[in-house]
C-alpha cells in the first residue's frame, strides 16, 4: 500500500466525515440504531469509491447479521492496493441517541493480513501515550503501573488522570485507583476516543485502564501505533462459552497482545471525525446552510498526524447512501432524520 498512501488518505478521511454527517442529525434523539444505521450506510456508500481492493476484517458482525461492512466484505473499487479494513461507522451510539460526548467515525486500513481480525470479545486493557511507552505492564498490580507512569511523566500519583470506562464489572478497579490517590475520568462508552487521549497532549488524559471492547482494541492500536504511544491487551471473557469460542478460533487466554501484535505492520492510515463533541475532537457543528467537521488523520510510517476542520456546504453537497446507491443531497439526508 505504501506507493498509494498520500493518494488515499483524503479519501479515507471523506469516508469517515460523510459517515459523521450522516449520524449527527440523530444527536440527542434517543434512538442508537437510527444513528448507526446512518452511519454505516454511509461508510459503506463512500468506500465504493475508494480506489482499494479491501477486504473487511472488523465491521459490524458477520455476514448474516450485518447487511453492511459485515467481516470478509469486500469494498472499493477493486482496482487499488489490497488493504485491510477495519471500521466503526458510529463508535458511541449511545453516545448519540442521548447527546453525550466522544462519539467518532473511525476507519483503519493497513496493508493485507496485517490487522488481527479479533471476534466480538472483550479485552483486558491499559494504554499510554509516546512517554510513558515501554513502561507499563498489563501482568503488573495496578499500584505499580500508577506508580511508574506517574515517575516518567514527572507526576506524582495524585496528579494522574485515569480513564476507566463506568461498568459493574470495573467496581473494584475504580476503588483501588481511588485508594491509591488518582483521579479518575468514568466514561459511558467510547473507549477508543480514550485510548487516543492518552497519547495527545493538552488531553488531561494519562492512562486508559479497565475492560472494553476487543475490536475496539483493534481501533485504539493502530491509532496509537501512529502516535508513538503504547496498549496492552489480554482476552476477558464473561463465561466460559466465551473462552471457549476464542479458543477454537486460535486466540490464547492469558496472552498478552500489543499494538505490533493487533496491527503487524507501520504501513496503516488512521482516520477518525468527531460526531459530538469530546476530549479528542469536536463533534459536527451546524451553521446554518453550512456543516462544520473536526477529523484526525495519521500514518505511522511517517508518524504524520494531521488535524482537519473542514466547511461542507449543505445545498451543494450530497452524501453517499449505499443502501440506495446514490448521492442523497446533504440537506435532504438532514431533514430525513
Amino acid at each position: 500500500m505504501q506507493d498509494r498512501e498520500r493518494e488515499v488518505m483524503l479519501d479515507f478521511l471523506r469516508v469517515t466525515e460523510t459517515a459523521a454527517l450522516r449520524a449527527a442529525p440523530w444527536m440527542g434523539k434517543g434512538d442508537k440504531q437510527a444513528a448507526d444505521d446512518a452511519a454505516v450506510d454511509g461508510m459503506r456508500g463512500m468506500l465504493d469509491l475508494v480506489r482499494v481492493r479491501g477486504t473487511v476484517v472488523i465491521g459490524e458482525g458477520e455476514k448474516d447479521k450485518a447487511p453492511m461492512l459485515y467481516v470478509g466484505e469486500e469494498v472499493g473499487t477493486g482496482d487499488g492496493p489490497e488493504v485491510d479494513i477495519a471500521v466503526d461507522p458510529l463508535e458511541g451510539t449511545r453516545l448519540v441517541a442521548n447527546g453525550l460526548p466522544n462519539a467518532l467515525s473511525v476507519l483503519v486500513a493497513a496493508e493485507r493480513g496485517s490487522v488481527l481480525p479479533v471476534p466480538s470479545f472483550y479485552m483486558q486493557k491499559i494504554a499510554v501515550g509516546p512517554r510513558a511507552a515501554g513502561h507499563i505492564d498489563i501482568n503488573a498490580p495496578v499500584r505499580e503501573n500508577l506508580r511508574v507512569v506517574a515517575a516518567v511523566l514527572g507526576k506524582r500519583v495524585a496528579e494522574l488522570t485515569v480513564v476507566i470506562l463506568d461498568r459493574p464489572r470495573h467496581a473494584r478497579l475504580i476503588q483501588e485507583v481511588r485508594e491509591l490517590g488518582a483521579r479518575i475520568k468514568l466514561i459511558s462508552d467510547g473507549d477508543v476516543a480514550a485510548g487516543i487521549a492518552t497519547a495527545l497532549e493538552d488531553t488531561g488524559v494519562d492512562l486508559l485502564l479497565g475492560i472494553g471492547g476487543a475490536p475496539e482494541g483493534v481501533l485504539t492500536a493502530a491509532a496509537l501505533k501512529c502516535l508513538g504511544g503504547e496498549i496492552q491487551c489480554k482476552l476477558w471473557f464473561a463465561t466460559p462459552e466465551e473462552e471457549s469460542r476464542a479458543e477454537a478460533a486460535g486466540f490464547q487466554p492469558g496472552r498478552v497482545y500489543t499494538q505490533d501484535d493487533l496491527i503487524r505492520t507501520d504501513r496503516v492510515i488512521f482516520a477518525a471525525t468527531g460526531v459530538t463533541d469530546g476530549d479528542l475532537l469536536k463533534g459536527v457543528r451546524y451553521e446554518g446552510r453550512t456543516a462544520r467537521t473536526h477529523s484526525l488523520l495519521m500514518r505511522a510510517h511517517t508518524k504524520t498526524v494531521r488535524l482537519i476542520e473542514t466547511i461542507h456546504h449543505l445545498e451543494h453537497k450530497t452524501l453517499r447512501s449505499r443502501r440506495r446507491n446514490e448521492e442523497v443531497a446533504a440537506r435532504a439526508a438532514e431533514e430525513a432524520s
